[in-house]
């Protein structure tokens, strides 16, 4: 991965908020689509309704699901940027742009680019992403795991989301250095961590309520 755009994104004041609004999440999602076209000559259409239909359906997600921030912070960051990372593979909201092509004068990951440009670019945002919250919050962006750069494992990585998006959450726990769920990716309580949270009595969460009527 290339995590250019963490800089970027690190300087941004209470960043783990401020992707939780429309404006911000469709902004920095396009200065990620910069950087990498920057890095690799490659340019992206992004089409704005898909992308707002991603931001929603995630937002919704992350909602749902919000007490399991108190067992286990650092792991539920990690989640919530697999979930955005399952909506973007669903919804596709960036296409390469017309006539556009990795230049041959980059290396790195251009193979990886070449192979799944969308891909990468949702992958890195996310990556991106969890690496400039952790050093807001924690002090360190958490390790990359080698598979993250080997194209092998993007191909596996774009064969099973193609088929089932949610195993991008997966996917991402992989890329960093995570025991991945691979029969019930996208279930919060199915994480290694939060359940070695829950077990060890660390934390407890209430789950949330069915009936409207038990907030009065």
């Amino acid at each position: 991965m290339d995590l250019d755009f963490k800089n970027e994104l690190a300087v941004m004041p209470d960043l783990r908020h401020r992707l939780r609004q429309l404006r911000w999440f469709r902004a920095t999602f396009r200065g990620n689509a910069r950087a990498v076209s920057n890095h690799y000559g490659i340019s992206f259409d992004i089409d704005e309704e898909r992308l707002t239909g991603v931001f929603l359906d995630w937002v919704e997600q992350i909602d749902a699901r919000k007490a399991y921030a108190q067992v286990d912070r650092a792991d539920f960051i990690i989640y919530a940027a697999g979930l955005c990372l399952k909506e973007m593979i669903r919804h596709k909201p960036a296409s390469v742009a017309p006539g556009s092509s990795v230049e041959n004068r980059f290396e790195g990951n251009a193979e990886i680019v070449r192979f799944w440009p969308e891909g990468f670019l949702y992958t890195n945002y996310c990556v991106c992403a969890i690496a400039a919250i952790f050093e807001q919050e924690f002090g360190a962006a958490p390790e990359l795991d080698r598979c993250a750069d080997d194209l092998r494992t993007w191909w596996s990585y774009k064969e099973n989301t193609c088929e089932m998006p949610a195993s991008a959450v997966a996917f991402l726990d992989r890329f960093l250095g995570a025991e991945p769920n691979w029969v019930a990716p996208d279930l919060v309580e199915g994480r290694l961590a939060m359940r070695l949270a829950i077990d060890a009595g660390r934390k407890s969460i209430e789950a949330p309520s069915i009936f409207p009527e038990d907030k009065l």
